[in-house]
């Protein structure tokens, strides 16, 4: 997901690294924090593939500073990764909101509203942290008070969720 959110924030405009990492940190937050030691090999991936260019210019100091750019063949690159995202984007809610992040980048409201209704359809299968067999258990199954709570939150989170997915989708038709 670093990889989409580099290329995300570059179809928006050139960045300097350090505001790139600004950005991609914003949108990641506490629950993915990124670090030079991952953005920057991330970035060097994506320019020794092409999808980037770097140049340099002055800095406010002597020192350079490198700026970023999206090449073509990245753009081409960032709407396959949001046309087809993979499965484990769709269905893990922090993934999810990095693709959520970029989808207005796809020109095609069609290829978008399809990203939504899987995603929704992942959302309408029967699922919990906590299972009993082969059985999912609800808020109401179970009886310690700390699992009880984050299936409360995740029933709202994802009734919320669903939602707002059918209204964007049913606004689409």
């Amino acid at each position: 997901m670093l990889e989409l959110a580099i290329l995300g924030f570059l179809a928006e405009g050139p960045l300097h690294g350090y505001e790139l990492r600004r950005r991609v940190a914003s949108l990641s937050g506490h629950t993915r924090p990124v670090s030079d030691g991952s953005l920057y090999p991330a970035i060097n991936r994506l320019v020794a593939a092409g999808l980037l260019e770097r140049r340099a210019e002055p800095g406010a100091a002597a020192a350079r500073r490198h700026v970023l750019s999206l090449t073509g063949t990245g753009r081409a690159d960032l709407l396959r990764r949001l046309r087809e995202p993979a499965e484990h984007d769709i269905t893990d809610s922090a993934r999810f909101g990095t693709v959520l992040a970029f989808l207005s980048h796809l020109p095609d409201a069609a290829e978008r509203h399809a990203v939504l209704r899987r995603r929704l359809e992942f959302l309408e299968r029967p699922a919990s942290f906590f299972y009993d067999g082969d059985r999912p258990l609800g808020a109401d199954d179970v009886e310690d008070p700390y699992r009880r709570g984050m299936l409360v939150v995740a029933r709202a989170t994802s009734r919320a969720e669903r939602a707002w997915l059918r209204e964007t989708l049913e606004g689409a038709c």
